[in-house]
């Protein structure tokens, strides 16, 4: 589905009756989230409506931009600074092109052209940055860094991956599924894999918007105590499961969408070979999807390697991972317009 699913959105919004009111009612209920000036360095720190705000914005930029050619330069005469102490492929260039494609100036910062906290401080980087430009995204090793920054700067940090929390890909994810199924309430994700930074996001998103989220992690490979002990107080906040297991078939069963990540990610390079043994049996396969619903769909925030999911799945057409791809241009650009603007979406409100 290329185009975002204009249906009805009614949460907290128990007094209207009719269809019409409750279109108004949902836009209203959302339409006064206001996020101009916020930093997201988790979605933790993001309520459900605050995720669904996000979202609606990031799909009505989609459907403006792309599929009505307007050209929106909402972000003309601001820039952006982009820190990268590890290489990206879809992080660099989704915020490279989104903030040009918006009218704004990105630049691009490598270690070696900063030495973030060696050369110079995080604290005094952050001073600095904050008189340069209006907006940082950082992607770290350590999410303290990012901590730093958004402690000491008075302008947006917006977190572009950290060992912690990768908050930007969930964002692609829950568009790339509302486009797909058409709302999100009562999906069920299973994650087969590691206990990582991606996952950790699914942990403190999902349950927000009404998605029930099975894990499955090798033992020794679970996901981080405190995030986890998070996860099922959301979880029954809102009236969701969150499961956690060693079987990646008891994870995939009837689940909506499997979803899995790297094994050996950037830094793990010498675990490598233990890892491959310790993840023995995690490759999502048309097997793992016999368990799960008809409708199941595969996802994975790229780059891929066989052992992760075989081909049979990575293109087949249950494979949402190259609009998932596409889809990180338009959530962060929708992010960083509402960390920035007060902009308000045209488009109707989406269903979650």
């Amino acid at each position: 589905c290329c185009f975002p699913v204009f249906t009805l959105y009614n949460s907290d919004c128990r007094s209207v009756t009719s269809s019409v009111q409750k279109r108004g009612a949902g836009a209203a209920c959302l339409g006064s989230v206001n996020l101009k000036g916020r930093s997201c360095l988790t979605l933790k720190d993001f309520s459900s409506d605050e995720i669904k705000k996000l979202l609606w914005v990031s799909g009505d930029l989609k459907h403006r931009i792309k599929h009505e050619k307007q050209y929106l330069p909402l972000l003309q005469g601001k820039s952006i600074a982009m820190i990268f102490e590890k290489r990206s492929t879809r992080t660099r260039m989704s915020t490279e092109t989104g903030f040009t494609l918006l009218g704004g100036h990105p630049c691009f910062l490598t270690s070696q052209d900063i030495h973030l906290g060696v050369n110079e401080s995080c604290t005094d980087t952050a001073r600095v940055l904050s008189g340069l430009c209006d907006v940082v995204l950082a992607r770290v090793n350590s999410h303290s860094t990012l901590e730093e920054l958004d402690r000491e700067a008075s302008i947006p940090i917006i977190n572009g991956l950290s060992d912690l929390y990768h908050p930007i890909q969930i964002l692609a994810d829950f568009l790339t599924l509302q486009e797909h199924y058409g709302s999100l309430n009562g999906l069920t994700v299973s994650w087969i894999g590691d206990g990582n930074n991606v996952l950790h996001s699914f942990m403190m998103t999902a349950a927000k918007l009404g998605v029930h989220l099975k894990a499955a992690t090798p033992k020794g490979y679970e996901p981080d105590k405190s995030v986890t002990e998070e996860a099922h107080r959301l979880a029954k906040q809102h009236g969701t499961q969150f499961i956690l297991t060693s079987d990646p078939m008891e994870a995939a069963r009837d689940s909506n969408v499997l979803v899995t990540d790297t094994w050996v990610s950037m830094g793990q390079e010498e675990e490598k070979k233990k890892r491959l043994k310790d993840f023995h049996g995690y490759q999502i396969s048309m097997q793992t999807g016999s368990v799960a619903k008809s409708d199941w769909t595969f996802l994975h925030c790229l780059p891929r390697k066989m052992e992760e999911v075989d081909d049979q799945v990575f293109y087949s057409s249950r494979s949402l991972v190259f609009s998932e791809a596409e889809n990180r241009k338009w959530t962060i650009m929708g992010l960083i317009v509402s960390l920035l603007t007060d902009y308000t979406p045209r488009i109707p409100m989406l269903k979650f």
